[in-house]
């Protein structure tokens, strides 16, 4: 269906370059997006069907939903008079909710930037080279500064590895281009001054509830580079079936702004225009989004735009002409261009497509386009500069054939079911008496007490709620036996308990459905911990509910690298052209002088970006069992594995751990035979002294007998 809609709606992109950037052209893709996304009734069209999706989970994840699905299902043609319920709904999932995004959100991580560019490489080459030529001189090296007292190494000789494996750690984990660092500094500062750790929350909430995340970069001369957050709820974009929108050729959200804000966006409005925009007749009785119907009612100063990127293509031609000198000259010519097909013609056309982003806004049930032109400072990668990027990263980890699935959407029927098992408790309680007393008068009349008091009913009840002591005769006055020798006895109330049990059982059991579905167990909220389990295994559930949550996390790693790529390639925009350039590399600096030089020649590089993400529990768990096993075998020693524990990465770490108790090895292997060498070399010392005073002994005998 979407498909067709497409086919139907949308112009064609085969058009010359001149008629895509006309407003006409614009017009048509905003119409098709609007069709797209907002035709049909307010009811049933694709955006409030997918914005009334997500309201419907982010209630079921505040505790806070429609109760009017369990009324009709109590109800009895409609009638809830015979029912005085609390319908307040339970708030079973926040909990689970909270769990997983409290827990993403304490995963630090940090980011890596590595230059890529051939002046980078070859930097990198040429220090690996220098440290090669000392490793291989190393014997030439010592001779000299022992023989001459000249030091040849290039690096210091110190922290030179001895091999190539300690080499390639060494390159990984010590050496790191001043470049680098200024780029990983300026990509921080751009995101702690967007407050990316709220927008982060915030993301990381929706993929949970909502199963899809977004985030927007932009780039303007007076604010600079912005990180902004995307409500899913107002977002538009072309069929996919990609979890990561690689593929989309438009995307866009809705915003309804004030008229004054609107103003100030697109000052080239004129009064006339925004009578126009605000009194249309369509645009009032438009049924685009129904909660904006009920925010208009109430505000009709506000204005519904859709702001919306579209990829295409544009066509780069040049005239290539023959030159008296025999050289070619280029000239830049249109899409238009075609040279005459005559041999003796000195020129011919040189043409490449290169994909380009139009940036459109357009006021929702009006035909007024209040913006299309074609992007400034586009995204491009250094690598491929046919190549663009989306202001809009988005992600749906769990999205099949267009339906998004979330965590949150997999356990609002077994919340329904708690909520309904709540409401039979209640009706239970509601009907269930407390348990009462069968007293037997004619009992009462058989019993003399022998006092000379009476033993009434009222008498036999105080005594009875007071000391739990009943009197009884066993046989009457007249010596037959008594039926009510028990005067008092308790009656049951019935079958209450039992149906209390049941239901306490079906409320438990829903309750581990929602466990075994989401993969949050016990261990992982620590609410039902077992006093006889062993720590490891506690840690070790806890560790396959990350798992079972682990691709949240990669969704929304996926977001915050898409981000610092953008932001890589946003700085080059910064350095280059905007007037904030002094101002930013200043703030840079402030964290680090060192970087101000670095700062001016970083558009001239091109990074590649990574997350370095902390390690959780598990892995910290596996990595300190090694270093545990390598200390007791005395394989390290306590620096080393102090030299360990600060790695991130886990596989660095273990490689470091490997080459230390090699190293370990080798030197206590040399000690080992240092010692036996000293011992003989002592033994021999020791013989020779004993063979030197056996000689002068026998000296002096000889010379004593002379005597």
């Amino acid at each position: 269906m979407a498909e067709a809609v497409v086919r139907s709606y949308f112009p064609s992109q085969v058009v010359s370059d001149e008629v895509k950037r006309s407003v006409e052209y614009g017009l048509k893709i905003g119409k098709a997006i609007e069709n797209e996304w907002f035709v049909s009734s307010k009811t049933s069209n694709r955006y409030n069907s997918s914005k009334n999706n997500f309201e419907k989970l982010r209630l079921y994840a505040r505790g806070e939903q429609a109760i009017q699905k369990y009324k009709d299902e109590l109800s009895i043609n409609g009638d809830l008079s015979y029912l005085n319920l609390d319908w307040k709904p339970i708030p079973i999932i926040p909990k689970f909710v909270d769990i997983v995004v409290n827990g993403i959100s304490e995963r630090t991580y940090d980011i890596k930037a590595y230059s890529q560019d051939p002046y980078g490489v070859a930097k990198r080459t040429e220090y690996m080279d220098s440290i090669l030529a000392d490793m291989r001189s190393k014997e030439l090296n010592q001779f000299a500064e022992e023989a001459f007292g000249i030091n040849l190494y290039e690096n210091e000789k110190e922290t030179l590895p001895e091999t190539e494996e300690e080499l390639g750690l060494h390159m990984q984990l010590s050496y790191k281009q001043s470049v680098e660092i200024a780029e990983e500094q300026a990509i921080n500062v751009l995101l702690e001054g967007n407050k990316y750790e709220l927008i982060k929350k915030r993301f990381y909430y929706d993929l949970t509830v909502c199963g899809i995340g977004a985030v927007k970069n932009n780039f303007s001369t007076s604010n600079g580079v912005t990180v902004e957050y995307v409500d899913p709820a107002n977002l538009v974009y072309s069929y996919t079936e990609d979890p990561y929108f690689q593929d989309i050729y438009y995307a866009g959200e809705i915003k309804s702004i004030p008229v004054n804000e609107l103003v100030k966006q697109f000052p080239n409005l004129d009064v006339a225009e925004l009578y126009e925009i605000v009194n249309n007749p369509s645009y009032n009785s438009s049924n685009y989004d129904a909660s904006w119907d009920d925010n208009r009612g109430s505000d009709p100063n506000k204005v519904q735009v859709m702001y919306f990127n579209y990829k295409t293509y544009l066509n780069e031609v040049y005239k290539v002409k023959k030159t008296s000198s025999g050289g070619d000259k280029a000239i830049e010519k249109t899409d238009n261009f075609n040279p005459p097909n005559n041999e003796n013609e000195n020129f011919s056309k040189l043409s490449t497509a290169v994909e380009v982003i139009y940036e459109g806004a357009m006021v929702l049930g009006t035909s007024k386009l209040l913006k299309w032109e074609l992007a400034k400072n586009m995204l491009r990668p250094k690598s491929d500069y046919t190549k663009v990027k989306m202001n809009y990263a988005i992600v749906a980890p769990r999205m099949y054939k267009g339906v998004i699935s979330s965590l949150v959407k997999r356990i609002t029927g077994f919340a329904d079911m708690i909520q309904l098992t709540h409401l039979k408790l209640q009706q239970v309680l509601s009907r269930m008496v407390p348990d009462g007393v069968y007293l037997d008068a004619d009992g009462l009349a058989e019993i003399d007490l022998g006092n000379g008091t009476n033993y009434n009913p009222q008498e036999a009840l105080n005594m009875f709620f007071q000391t739990g002591s009943v009197i009884g005769r066993s046989f009457t006055s007249e010596g037959d036996q008594n039926p009510g020798k028990i005067p008092i006895q308790e009656i049951q109330s019935g079958s209450g308990g039992q149906k209390m049990q049941s239901l306490i059982q079906t409320y438990n059991y829903y309750m581990q459905m929602i466990r075994d579905t989401t993969g949050l167990n016990e261990a992982r909220d620590g609410s039902m911990p077992d006093k006889n389990a062993l720590v490891g295994v506690q840690k070790l559930a806890a560790a396959n509910s990350n798992t079972a949550t682990r691709h949240i996390l990669q969704a929304g790693l996926y977001l915050t690298q898409d981000v610092a790529d953008a932001l890589s390639l946003r700085i080059s925009d910064i350095l280059e052209h905007s007037p904030t350039k002094d101002a930013f590399i200043q703030k840079i600096g402030n964290h680090n002088v060192a970087t101000l030089q670095e700062m001016n020649e970083l558009y001239l590089y091109d990074f590649g970006i990574f997350i370095e993400l902390t390690p959780d529990e598990e892995e910290k768990q596996l990595l300190e069992n090694n270093i545990q096993v390598a200390i007791a075998q005395k394989s390290i020693d306590l620096e080393d594995a102090i030299d360990v524990r600060e790695i991130k990465n886990i596989k660095l770490a273990n490689q470091l751990l490997k080459l230390r108790r090699v190293k370990k090895q080798e030197k206590d292997q040399l000690m080992q035979q240092q010692n036996i060498q000293a011992q003989s070399q002592a033994n021999i010392q020791a013989q020779q002294a004993a063979a030197q005073m056996e000689m002068q002994k026998q000296q002096a005998m000889a010379q004593a007998e002379g005597q």
